[in-house]
């Protein structure tokens, strides 16, 4: 995975702390996404000053009050991190106190999409400007590999044109989480579509097989800042944003696919606990609790839990009248 492109003041800074942080044997690809959420915030803010100072800190919190307190704490401990590097040698830079954020998954409810909810936003996605232009395809495409895949927006965003296998119907996912390579299949429906974007997307520079899948207007590969900034305009587009609620996410799309690819397994009768390694192979997750995270108690999917038991306990009466 490559690491974000930071345009701040602090921009050299960020940098030299992620390659020390890496220098140490960790991963950070992570972290690293998310001090780029704050390096454009600096940005946007125009702040020029290379100081970080408490009011700049608390502009920035205040900036994150519409995500969910578990959100919110990981964003800020990636600042407080970066604080407490650069107040080495600088004096003048603030170190935020450390936040308390709720570690039970019980304080999060992701937003599972509807079917028509998904489809208002690649029919969204699809007239993006400028008309004409390869944008609107590359939203539409990429959020319907999302939202078909349940991949996550950083392995999606890092496919390259060889990474999509036309003819075997299926995508390779390089270096997902924890560098962790894998093959995901492709329904056919997403292998049609792909491969439709994909025939325009050749006629863009740069057309490499190691060029990126999907591009920006500048012929670069997609920033996760503007996918996210594109997303939520999209949303409000098709009005899945209320007041007093929860802004819906894209990370929501792979909760949903993972739901709802166990609404299926349940409509066809599938034995659930032999499936479940399925899932979690696929998602790129080390084992079956992580994916449990994701497979969330949704109306129609208790209802086939509940139809399923009511199906075993007759099965269950049935065979004791028998032995009666």
């Amino acid at each position: 995975m490559k690491t974000p492109i930071f345009e701040s003041c602090l921009a050299e800074p960020i940098r030299h702390f992620i390659r020390l942080r890496q220098t140490e044997g960790r991963d950070y690809h992570s972290q690293a996404m998310l001090l780029h959420y704050f390096d454009h915030f600096l940005v946007e803010q125009e702040v020029t000053n290379a100081h970080i100072t408490r009011q700049l800190v608390e502009a920035y919190e205040d900036t994150l009050q519409h995500l969910v307190p578990r959100v919110q704490g990981n964003r800020m401990c990636v600042v407080r991190q970066l604080c407490e590097y650069l107040s080495r040698t600088d004096p003048f830079t603030v170190v935020p106190e450390p936040r308390r954020t709720p570690s039970s998954q019980a304080t999060f409810a992701p937003y599972i999409y509807s079917e028509d909810d998904v489809s208002a936003l690649l029919a969204a996605a699809a007239r993006l400007p400028p008309a004409g232009k390869l944008r609107g395809p590359t939203y539409q495409t990429l959020l319907g590999v999302l939202a078909s895949t349940g991949l996550r927006i950083s392995e999606a965003m890092d496919l390259s044109l060889a990474d999509f296998y036309h003819d075997d119907q299926r995508l390779y996912i390089a270096q997902g989480k924890f560098s962790k390579a894998r093959w995901v299949p492709l329904s056919h429906s997403t292998d049609k579509a792909l491969s439709r974007y994909v025939e325009r997307r050749r006629n863009m520079m740069p057309n490499t097989p190691d060029s990126p899948l999907f591009l920006n207007l500048r012929g670069h590969r997609l920033r996760h800042v503007t996918v996210n900034h594109t997303f939520h305009r999209l949303l409000r587009q098709c009005e899945l944003i209320h007041d007093g609620s929860p802004r819906p996410r894209l990370h929501d799309l792979r909760h949903t696919f993972a739901v709802r690819r166990l609404l299926t397994w349940y409509r066809d009768e599938e034995d659930i606990n032999a499936k479940l390694p399925w899932l979690a192979t696929y998602m790129g997750h080390v084992d079956i609790q992580s994916t449990c995270i994701y497979l969330h108690p949704t109306a129609e999917l208790l209802e086939q839990v509940n139809k399923r038991f009511h199906h075993h306990y007759l099965q269950q009466i049935a065979t004791q009248g028998v032995s009666q």
